[in-house]
């Protein structure tokens, strides 16, 4: 069956989906975009993706399209190269070879990544409160805000890992990082940290929690001022579920929405021809 095969090209992350017409997102894969700060070749990309297609039983004349996001520029020649090689097929990139048919309000519109376009797209195709905020738990936090069929802009912050990482590197003494915390406490209290790595952890992830928090507050006053409880928050990215299971503010936890965007983008303009 006819099938297209979606990217999602991060600075930590490339994330492969499967996705077919009539099925939706079937599946997804996370491999590293790198090794040692390196790209690998087109041919490395291109056998990871054979070897996920045999996982999928799934033959390469069954792949009929490459769709993709990406925010690291240098990869977009690797896995078109590598597409063509092994597929011979053309990888499309959004919002150059798919638009995304949301109104972009940023002042400077090219500037948006395009994983966050997507990501406020797929939101607003999913959920019909008037306004909704996005957060991204990826290599940076980032939070997107959308009124109506409009992207506003957002927020960019630190991410979970990246920051657990400058811990580390850091400071000689600090022991693993491991961001597993108990299950939280029945009466929303927090625990106090009785040992390093409980106080690093719990230091993390319920700051971000407070964080995502604290910010969402303020950014559905902005939105919707006197209506703040019509502003939906949409978590997304790894580290999303971990982060919901202690932060009441987020509604709902959509680890690939980005995916979900892509291929809904990709549908609408296969349609629209």
């Amino acid at each position: 069956m006819d099938t297209v095969i979606l990217l999602d090209v991060g600075n930590t992350n490339v994330k492969v989906g499967l996705a077919r017409p009539g099925q939706g997102l079937l599946s997804c894969y996370a491999l590293p975009t790198g090794q040692a700060g390196g790209l690998d070749t087109p041919d490395a990309w291109g056998l990871r993706l054979l070897d996920i297609c045999r996982v999928e039983n799934l033959s390469p004349g069954q792949v009929t399209g490459f769709a993709a996001s990406s925010v690291v520029p240098p990869m977009n020649p690797v896995l078109s190269r590598a597409a063509k090689r092994f597929f011979g097929q053309t990888v499309r990139f959004a919002p150059d070879d798919i638009p995304i048919p949301i109104e972009n309000r940023y002042a400077r519109p090219a500037e948006v990544g395009a994983d966050r376009l997507v990501t406020a797209f797929a939101a607003r195709q999913l959920f019909t409160a008037p306004a909704l905020l996005v957060v991204d738990f990826g290599t940076a936090t980032t939070f997107d805000c959308v009124a109506d069929n409009a992207y506003l802009g957002g927020l960019i912050c630190p991410g979970v890992l990246s920051s657990a990482r400058a811990l580390a590197t850091g400071t000689a003494k600090l022991p693993h990082i491991t961001l597993e915390i108990a299950p939280p406490r029945a009466d929303g209290g927090l625990d106090i940290g009785l040992s390093t790595s409980q106080s690093l952890n719990q230091g993390l992830i319920y700051g971000f929690a407070a964080m995502v928090e604290g910010l969402a507050k303020r950014l559905a006053h902005t939105l919707l001022p006197g209506r703040e409880d019509e502003v939906r928050l949409i978590a997304t990215g790894g580290f999303a579920p971990r982060i919901a299971q202690v932060c009441p503010a987020i509604h709902e936890v959509r680890e690939d929405l980005l995916m979900e965007g892509l291929w809904r983008a990709h549908q609408h303009e296969r349609h629209a021809l």
